[in-house]
């Protein structure tokens, strides 16, 4: 599963793609890359892209243990986390569910499964009705880009 992400500090928001297969141990690595970006801040909103996968891992024990490890590395009880995801196809949106049903438990974070572009940026309170518009806003040293299939960073 080829993921990356892309920081928007302007928008407070993490971008967080995924094609192919789903897989716990890329979700692991790129969480891993994220939680030592000096551009990572508190509070940052997540808008999860589910759209370009075509299958997942669904190991539900190791997916609860990610959960954990990203309750402990990434969420800020203080701060709040809101997670929107987007997913439009079957695959996506099954595991946005399994998402949606596993961050419920958390007291502080706010996750919403959205099946259109527009809404899930609505979600985050943003104007644009298409992701490749939010991904060209704002300077370009403003973006920061891990690719974690080779741990690439680019702007």
């Amino acid at each position: 599963m080829p993921g990356s992400y892309t920081i928007l500090p302007a928008h407070g928001i993490v971008y967080v793609e995924y094609h192919g297969t789903a897989t716990l141990a890329d979700a692991t690595s790129l969480m891993r890359q994220y939680v030592a970006d000096p551009a990572r801040m508190p509070g940052q909103r997540q808008l999860i892209d589910l759209s370009r996968i075509d299958d997942w891992e669904k190991d539900f024990v190791g997916l609860m243990q990610y959960q954990a490890q990203a309750v402990a590395d990434v969420f800020a009880p203080h701060d709040g986390m809101m997670m929107v995801i987007f997913a439009n196809t079957p695959p996506g949106v099954s595991l946005g569910q399994t998402f949606v049903q596993t961050w419920s438990a958390v007291d502080g974070a706010l996750v919403s499964l959205q099946t259109t572009e527009a809404e899930a940026l609505s979600v985050l309170g943003q104007t644009e009705s298409q992701i490749s518009e939010l991904l060209d806003t704002g300077p370009a040293d403003a973006r920061v880009r891990r690719v974690t299939s080779s741990g690439d960073v680019g702007a």
